[in-house]
């Protein structure tokens, strides 16, 4: 009888376990997430704060809309859409490091690196093209 048949009766009785390397792995992917998850409720944050800006005005300065609301919006789409994608890139790398068939992809570093630029220069041209005085919040009585 040869050897690699003989069935092994210590590797039945346990469940199989993990190596250390795999533990660490998928550990390094969760926290790998939960950064972008945390960059999302950012985005998200920040989106609100754009849009409150544009309501905490004096009273008594009565002013169009202006569209500071759009890039709020634009801020909090783009905040939900990373916890949509960061969800799908997490659960792709875990199926990865349990094939052992991970590549690292630029595709999602360099897409959201254009996304944050793009939305950056939209927040820089909207704070320089709204009038001061229409930024001022301090009502005077």
């Amino acid at each position: 009888m040869k050897l690699d048949t003989i069935p092994d009766k210590t590797s039945s009785d346990k469940p199989k376990t993990a190596s250390s390397s795999k533990v660490r792995e998928h550990l390094a992917n969760e926290r790998t997430y939960l950064a972008w998850v945390r960059s999302a409720i950012s985005l998200i944050g920040f989106g609100v704060v754009i849009v409150r800006l544009r309501v905490l005005r004096p009273p008594m300065s009565p002013q169009p809309p202006g569209n500071g609301w759009k890039l709020g919006l634009a801020f909090s789409v783009v905040g939900l859409l990373t916890v949509l994608l960061s969800t799908q890139h997490y659960l792709a790398v875990r199926r990865d490091i349990d094939a052992d068939t991970y590549e690292p992809g630029d595709r999602w570093v360099i897409l959201s690196s254009i996304i944050i630029l793009i939305l950056g220069m939209g927040v820089i041209y909207y704070f320089f093209t709204v009038p001061l005085e229409s930024m001022n919040t301090v009502i005077v009585e």
